[in-house]
């Protein structure tokens, strides 16, 4: 770097921690912003938009909108050892400050992994079109997303029959209360859910999720489950199998990446790793965010010379799980701990906070 240039920072991933973390450093850095999309999609919003096909018009944001000085590249990274990022085009970067932050895989259609928006509302569309046409829904997983998939199928189709799987004993693992589960479980068989709990099964069903057919599964203990569709609500997976060298070394049995507390992968200055791929937090959107927001803060403070590093301080149990636009519940300490369906509607239920995101994707 000769001294008047400005630093070059490269960011692996425009997901919601590493499109922060370009866009806040936009005007004091050389920022790259390299994904192997075209589009952002605001995946908050992908099972509204697999029951409302017409959100599919809202959630993909282009990322060449997110940046006035810097660039974006649509290229995929196949190795970075924390000096250098080979991307597939054969192009070598080899930035003074690297951030990754290339998230995770989820099966569809909560995360679409197409290369252009075009094929990825075609294939959504498609599912749409599936579950629509469907009279049994099979949701294999108890979490977050299994539940919040199905108050959203039957807000929109309530005459359709949804099953719930999962072979944990209650819904909603994780640090929660159990007031949370009673008024998620409450809510859910007010709608007709049906839920399923310590159903280990023996295998997946043989039809692909998201598709219409004959869908059949068996529990351990024999009993058959039937569906016209299902969808498989469970496997975060992160995206570091491009890692090499000492950046490989980083990463825990899981494949997810260790940082200290100013977000630093481990061994490493000037490399950084943030969102879902680092063990820095849960992986949640919100959190990813905050992630990109600290350490956009801390890279200016860097560059600049202005203000002081924070570190990053691990978030309290926080959760919005909407049924639907009107209903769900969740907890959240700046309300006291648990909230019903009003204020999960208001916060998040009906808008899906597509109006804390597009604002980014301005440029």
């Amino acid at each position: 770097m000769s001294e008047n240039a400005r630093p070059s920072v490269v960011v692996v991933g425009g997901g919601y921690a590493g499109f922060k973390v370009a866009k806040l450093l936009d005007d004091v850095a050389d920022v790259t912003l390299v994904d192997k999309t075209d589009t952002f999609m605001h995946n908050v919003a992908a099972w509204r938009a697999l029951v409302e096909p017409e959100w599919l018009e809202r959630i993909f944001l282009p990322y060449r909108r997110l940046l006035k000085h810097g660039r974006f590249v649509q290229d995929r990274v196949v190795e970075a050892d924390g000096r250098r990022v080979r991307l597939a085009s054969g192009q070598v970067l080899e930035p003074d400050y690297l951030v990754l932050a290339t998230g995770s895989a989820y099966p569809f259609p909560a995360k679409i992994d197409e290369p252009d928006v075009g094929a990825a509302r075609v294939r959504a569309r498609a599912a749409h079109e599936a579950l629509a046409g469907a009279e049994r829904v099979l949701l294999l997983g108890a979490g977050p997303a299994g539940l919040e998939l199905a108050g959203e199928i039957k807000a929109s189709f309530p005459g359709k029959h949804v099953i719930i799987a999962d072979a944990a004993s209650d819904i909603l693992q994780g640090p929660f209360d159990d007031e949370l589960r009673v008024e998620l479980r409450k809510q859910l068989a007010d709608l007709g859910v049906e839920l399923r709990l310590g159903a280990a099964l023996r295998g997946l069903p043989s039809v692909p999720p998201a598709v219409t057919g004959p869908v059949s599964v068996v529990t351990d203990e024999g009993e058959e489950l039937t569906a016209d569709i299902w969808f498989r609500c469970f496997g975060v997976v992160p995206h570091t199998d491009y890692l090499r060298g000492s950046l490989a070394a980083a990463r825990d049995e899981r494949g997810y990446v260790r940082v200290d507390e100013r977000l630093r992968v481990a061994g490493h200055e000037r490399v950084f790793a943030i969102g879902d791929i680092a063990d820095a937090d849960r992986k949640m959107a919100g959190f990813a965010g905050a992630q990109g927001e600290l350490l956009a803060a801390n890279l200016r403070a860097l560059i600049t010379g202005e203000g002081e590093q924070q570190d990053y301080e691990r978030q309290p149990p926080v959760i919005l799980v909407p049924l639907g636009p009107e209903g769900g519940a969740g907890h959240l300490p700046d309300f006291g701990g648990l909230v019903g369906r009003e204020v999960t509607s208001q916060v998040k239920g009906r808008a899906m906070l597509m109006d804390m995101i597009t604002g980014h994707f301005d440029a």
